[in-house]
């Protein structure tokens, strides 16, 4: 096409995430003048609903902002009232909630990598039309979301929204017997998911790499999923209860979702920055799946990141076949907790990032404050300057094809606005 220094892209419905979510690009005189990522579903106020409700309700709760990752926000909630009331859930009870967080993570990551982000790489508008050319391929795909799906339904009671998780562990805890069908199933998932890797590896990645400060958990031992400290790849590391001290929301007007800066700096969460400072708490098999696929030992191509996440699923697969397989049924499904005053902080790692939550509690356990701070908020800043660099290097290309490489790259993100897909709505306006 013939260079325009001005031009405006609009998006007014980005397909393949979930949520509802659109994008302004604006170009003047050769120059990116505006790149917004606009979030306008109305705010969810899930942190107003809390306040006045007992310290026994935020799991539930809260796991209704979410369809696709409700665990995530279970967890967070869990361990954040039990930090505020001074108890630690650990043992065989700490092993079911992360074999249950397992099956979230394998569950959410197959259905990006398959439906969400592959049809970007080749050359489908959606699923569904991938699925008539490479029929085995999505086959492949919903196999592991259903093997996801299974353990949650076995631990959680129900795949979507589990009612089963409580403060202080479960309600019910399922018998040895009851888990080993779930062996079976993710021992055929393991290969599928080794396949994942191989496949995706092979995807044309344009060569990008992110400048942003990457933050994750890291845990005591393992690859972080449900738990651990919070560390960041300029060498700091704090506690959970300094994160508010250090990732500052703050109100944009593009959107109804808060964006964040961690100590002034732009930064990003998610599974480039939790392989980047966790790459050797990966499992053998993972890691060498890892090596094959060429990520190396640090990520910042985000273009990479359906690689990452597949990596990342052969992990959560032989995580929920060791802890099945060491399975010892607890003596009671929950440890008591005692309602105190006080506040309470919490942080897992959700399939999109860092999760964060903070309570406090009066001395009846009546919540009298909450604060939530999903990974998808925390990256919307880098997003934004993701897709800024992409316009900035790709002004050649007309406005189709920089319109789906700029959604491609907030795919690469797997953004979580709220679970809902659409179709799109482009306008193209010449200054």
């Amino acid at each position: 096409m013939t260079h325009r220094s001005n031009r405006t892209l609009r998006v007014a419905g980005l397909a393949r995430v979930e949520g509802e979510g659109a994008l302004h690009v604006r170009t003047v005189d050769g120059e990116v003048d505006r790149v917004e990522l606009n979030i306008y579903e109305p705010p969810r106020f899930f942190e107003a609903f809390l306040r006045g409700r007992d310290f026994r309700e935020p799991p539930d709760i809260t796991a209704r902002i979410c369809g696709i990752c409700p665990v995530a926000y279970q967890m967070s909630a869990c361990l954040a009232i039990e930090d505020a009331c001074g108890i630690t859930v650990d043992g065989p009870l700490r092993d079911l909630r992360r074999l249950l967080y397992c099956g979230e993570w394998i569950s959410s990551h197959a259905l990006h990598i398959y439906l969400l982000h592959a049809p970007d790489f080749l050359g489908f508008p959606d699923g569904i039309a991938m699925a008539r050319d490479h029929r085995a391929l999505v086959e492949r795909g919903l196999a592991l979301k259903k093997a996801g799906n299974q353990i949650m339904d076995l631990i959680g009671g129900r795949a979507i929204h589990p009612v089963n998780v409580r403060v202080g562990g479960f309600y019910r805890v399922p018998t040895a017997d009851e888990l080993r069908p779930l062996a079976e199933t993710l021992r055929r998932a393991l290969d599928e998911a080794l396949a994942t890797v191989e496949w995706t590896a092979g995807f044309g990645f344009p060569d990008v790499e992110i400048p942003h400060d990457l933050m994750s958990l890291r845990d005591t031992e393992g690859y972080p999923i449900d738990g651990g400290t919070p560390h960041v790849s300029t060498g700091l590391s704090f506690d959970v209860t300094e994160f508010g001290s250090h990732v500052v929301e703050h109100q944009v007007p593009h959107s109804t979702a808060l964006h964040a800066r961690l100590d002034d700096r732009t930064y990003l969460v998610g599974p480039l920055a939790r392989y980047s400072l966790n790459r050797d708490r990966l499992s053998p098999t993972a890691r060498q799946a890892a090596d094959a696929a060429g990520l190396g030992a640090v990520c910042r191509n985000p273009f990479r990141s359906v690689v990452v996440r597949a990596v990342e699923v052969v992990y959560a697969v032989e995580e929920a076949l060791r802890i099945i397989g060491s399975y010892r049924r607890p003596d009671r499904p929950s440890v008591e907790v005692t309602p105190r005053a006080g506040s309470g902080h919490g942080a897992t790692e959700a399939p999109r990032g860092l999760l964060y939550h903070r309570y406090e509690l009066d001395a009846s356990g009546r919540i009298l404050g909450a604060d939530i701070v999903p990974p998808t908020s925390q990256n919307q800043t880098a997003i934004e300057a993701d897709v800024t660099q992409v316009v900035r290097s790709h002004q050649h290309l007309d406005d189709h094809a920089l319109q789906s490489l700029c959604e491609q790259t907030i795919r690469n993100y797997d953004p979580c606005i709220s679970c809902s897909a659409h179709f799109l709505d482009f306008t193209r306006e010449r200054a």
